[in-house]
């Protein structure tokens, strides 16, 4: 037995230790990990537990059945993050250049189920060459087998991609499925077809990272929800990422304690937010003056800067934020801002994460290019996440709230849980000069001094429907409050909901809009 236990020690050494150390080092050359390095950074210290260590695939022909290693180019297993277990497959790109193979698949496939049936959020790390050629039709199926897995797992369990290498092909849905992607500059692209395919087919030139590098995923596609200069840093952000969700759809995010006052008051918001309505401000220094510590985790940061959909703690208890940004684009709705705050919302929603929307709007971004691209689909897309979220929700109306964007943007008449609004606040159809445009066309174009008479119909449109307690007046907003009160007013708000108990009718599932 001391010998056949021996001999089982030495073959798992030599498992660990990879396929030699040349091919670490050009693993290192490239300023990549391997993937039991990674694994160790994204683990806890001695947390990790492998599973099919020495599996090995059965294919024949081209060679492949005398190269048959220990864990066929994939690592796969369980361990915790800060206590609390995660599940992860990592791909080895020295073996077979992480490509993936019926074998491989197969790894993929059972921890999946495990994390499923264990209810754990699952972490992939993606360093392969998609699948493996020699395979043919066996390597297609098994991609396939993950993406009906990533389905299932959707809005049950956290699944969060980690690309530290090329994703290519088919390889590139299993990551589009998952609730978050982050990329790492320079090593990382996905794309559905390469530059070379691309130039045969239509001539144009492109490099890898120009076609689908780290940013162009962060400020074109929106692919990737989190990008950074290295692996170390990534990885360590995806720590902090799940230390605020929860384990699966059944339990609460995890709340901690916080030094900061739950009733600190912001006075400083006074001076950040202009009262002029067309001055623009930084919506993210009000965030930081919210919440926890100053401190937020920003999700598609550099895509639809419009709109800032960020995680954050208040009081201790993670929360979603949806804030307008009028830096950017005066914080309009558009397209691309819809779609990226509609699954920010919808995501939120499917992990008990309480969402907080600080309106700024002046509507939606007028425009025949946003009409004949579909913003009528697309800001449906947002209406529809809100209306659908169970979860705590609380509105706060900061200055201007124009038109059909301030009833997208959670407001009473859509189910948010507490409307509220700061005595800056504009809430109408329209601006004042625009409605005063509209309502006194007639008598404006008819009068000796036209502008005279739209200022002063513009002043009483002001007067008699936007001032800041209008709403209030007829309960479409619960409460005016003073700024600086603002997170206090959060706290006890989010305390108060947190037994919310709200469900949606018996259906198969909703039909939202595509």
């Amino acid at each position: 037995m001391r010998r056949s236990v021996d001999t089982l020690h030495e073959l798992k050494q030599l498992v660990v230790e990879g396929p030699s150390p040349a091919a670490t080092e050009r693993q290192h050359a490239k300023g990549k990990l391997t993937a039991r390095e990674r694994i160790a950074v994204l683990l806890d210290k001695d947390s990790f537990q492998e599973v099919e260590a020495l599996r090995r695939h059965r294919a024949t022909g081209f060679g492949l059945e005398g190269n048959r290693p220990h864990t066929d180019g994939v690592i796969t297993g369980w361990g915790t993050v800060e206590g609390r277990t995660v599940f992860v497959y990592a791909h080895d790109f020295r073996l077979f250049g992480g490509a993936l193979g019926e074998a491989h698949a197969q790894k993929i496939h059972k921890i999946m189920d495990l994390a499923i049936a264990a209810g754990a959020p699952l972490v992939s790390l993606n360093d392969g060459a998609g699948a493996r050629i020699q395979e043919g039709v066996s390597a297609l199926a098994g991609y396939g087998g993950i993406f009906q897995r990533n389905t299932r797992a959707s809005g049950v369990i956290p699944q969060i991609s980690v690309m530290l290498g090329p994703c290519a092909g088919g390889a590139a849905y299993s990551p589009a499925l998952t609730d978050y992607v982050f990329m790492v500059r320079e090593t990382s692209q996905m794309f559905i077809t390469g530059p070379d395919v691309v130039q045969a087919v239509t001539g144009e030139k492109i490099t890898q990272n120009g076609l689908g590098g780290a940013d162009v995923h962060a400020e074109l596609s929106g692919v990737a929800h989190f990008v950074y200069d290295d692996e170390q840093t990534c990885l360590e952000e995806v720590r902090y990422l799940l230390s605020l969700l929860p384990q699966n759809n059944r339990e609460q995010p995890p709340a901690v304690v916080t030094d900061d006052p739950a009733d600190r008051r912001g006075e400083a918001l006074y001076e950040l937010v202009p009262s002029d309505g067309n001055r623009p401000y930084d919506m993210r220094a009000v965030i930081e003056e919210l919440v926890d510590d100053g401190v937020h985790l920003e999700v598609h940061e550099r895509w639809a800067t419009n709109v800032i959909c960020t995680l954050a703690r208040l009081g201790g208890r993670a929360v979603g934020i949806v804030a307008n940004q009028p830096r950017s684009l005066a914080g309009v709705l558009d397209i691309d801002s819809s779609q990226k705050a509609a699954g920010f919302v919808q995501t939120c929603d499917s992990f008990n994460i309480p969402i907080v929307t600080l309106v700024d709007v002046p509507g939606f971004l007028p425009g025949v290019g946003q009409e004949h691209d579909g913003i009528i689909r697309h800001g449906a897309k947002l209406l529809y996440a809100y209306c659908n979220a169970t979860v705590p929700r609380i509105s706060v109306v900061l200055r201007k709230a124009y038109g059909g964007a301030y009833i997208v943007l959670d407001s009473r008449s859509i189910g948010a849980d507490l409307a509220l609004a700061w005595p800056t606040n504009e809430i109408a159809v329209m601006g004042a000069d625009g409605a005063a445009g509209v309502i006194f066309r007639r008598e404006i174009a008819a009068a000796e001094d036209p502008e005279a008479v739209r200022k002063a119909r513009t002043e009483e449109y002001r007067t008699e429907l936007m001032h800041p307690y209008y709403a209030a007046e007829r309960g479409l907003v619960d409460d005016v409050i003073d700024p600086a009160d603002t997170r206090a007013v959060l706290v006890r708000g989010l305390e108060m909901l947190a037994t919310k108990d709200a469900d949606l009718p018996m259906r198969k599932h909703g039909n939202p809009p595509q």
